[in-house]
């Protein structure tokens, strides 16, 4: 198994170098990228509503750099809506098979219109007209409304490039807080966790209590 954080002494603690923490995350995630079997980039968003109340689901990580974690998603849709209103969520990547995980928090932002195009054209052209067909997080009366939608949308952009949604945009999460979680035998498990005041601030890190 790798060792628990590359190039981190038993003791780190006190300031961190900017790129510090992300070039960590770079390294479990290459070493993620060879071991896991599915979706290494698969990773847990919580925001949360009107009342306070926390809601997560499954997205994929597509983007990542010193600025942060991007996804990209539907902004009618229930986290679009909730980031609208309050701009900050945590996520979390959990790798089994090296018996890792990654949790982050922090405020939101959207990516520039630039980002969202270029990575909308990357997709699998069924993915494209999907994201035109669906009314994500509003009631789907029956599974064929959908069916007929994607039908319509198919032949509506037949023999032309599909154009990005404007409603289909990135996010992305600007970490003030970055943790790395390592298994350990007997529930002792290894955490260091990096801070920040602001996602423009000096980085501050330290081992925690499992």
């Amino acid at each position: 198994m790798p060792t628990p954080h590359d190039g981190l002494p038993e003791t780190a603690q006190g300031p961190a170098d900017e790129d510090v923490p992300f070039d960590l995350f770079e390294r479990w995630y290459a070493e993620a990228e060879a071991a896991e079997p599915n979706d290494p980039n698969a990773m847990a968003i919580a925001t949360a509503d009107a009342t306070g109340l926390p809601d997560v689901r499954m997205v994929l990580l597509k983007h990542r750099d010193s600025q942060g974690f991007v996804f990209f998603t539907n902004a009618t849709s229930a986290k679009g809506r909730e980031l609208a209103a309050n701009s900050q969520a945590s996520g979390v990547l959990h790798w089994k098979s090296l018996r890792r995980q990654v949790r982050f928090r922090g405020p939101v932002e959207r990516v520039t219109p630039n980002e969202s195009d270029a990575y909308f054209a990357s997709r699998a052209r069924d993915s494209q007209v999907g994201a035109w067909a669906s009314q994500q997080s509003s009631p789907l009366p029956a599974r064929k409304v959908l069916k007929d939608a994607v039908v319509a949308e198919t032949a509506r952009f037949e023999g032309q490039r599909i154009p990005r949604p404007a409603h289909w945009i990135g996010y992305r999460v600007r970490p003030t807080y970055l943790e790395f979680w390592s298994d350990r035998p007997f529930r002792l498990h290894d955490r260091i966790a990096f801070t920040r005041m602001t996602p423009q601030g000096a980085w501050e890190h330290g081992r925690l209590y499992p």
